[in-house]
């Protein structure tokens, strides 16, 4: 997708994504032999219903209808939520986060996992997991020591919500 067509999706959509109370996180354009896919990515601080992205995807749609930024050719619209996997890269990602395990390969090369506690504008506290029988530890990491992190994928843990009932 060129520059000036993701500007101008930005700019026609940001305003439509935010009246829900949601941010815009991504626009992806790609292509299938003849068909063209067209990916809204939306996220908030509480997560987003199948139903907001459903209701959201018919109002994108008309509002698309109405503008010639996707062009005469036909497209397949989607409107999701970011996933599980997708990659820490906004400070909004990384509040989202507290709580949550998180992989961070680190700028100098060094992999670390850890449980995000707290975020600031400098960077994190972090819950380092003991290892064989040893106690957590504690550690501060800055942002500009982060080159990538992802929320890693928890099946044992047990929600918030559970442990305090």
């Amino acid at each position: 997708m060129s520059t000036t067509q993701s500007d101008r999706l930005r700019g026609l959509l940001e305003p439509l994504v935010a009246a829900k109370g949601l941010d815009l996180e991504d626009i992806e354009m790609s292509k299938a032999g003849k068909r063209r896919m067209l990916r809204i990515i939306v996220d908030s601080d509480e997560g987003v219903e199948l139903d907001a992205c459903a209701e959201l995807s018919r109002e994108v749609s008309d509002k698309l209808d109405e503008s010639d930024v996707m062009g005469e050719d036909e497209y397949v619209l989607e409107v999701s939520s970011p996933g599980a996997d997708r990659p820490l890269t906004e400070h909004r990602h990384y509040v989202r986060a507290i709580g949550r395990l998180v992989k961070f390969q680190q700028v100098e090369g060094e992999e670390l996992i850890a449980r995000i506690l707290d975020v600031d504008d400098e960077g994190m506290d972090l819950e380092v997991p003991g290892v064989k029988g040893r106690k957590a530890t504690a550690r501060r990491i800055a942002f500009t020591d982060i080159a990538k992190a992802r929320v890693e994928i928890e099946f044992n843990r047990k929600d918030k919500k559970e442990e305090e009932a």
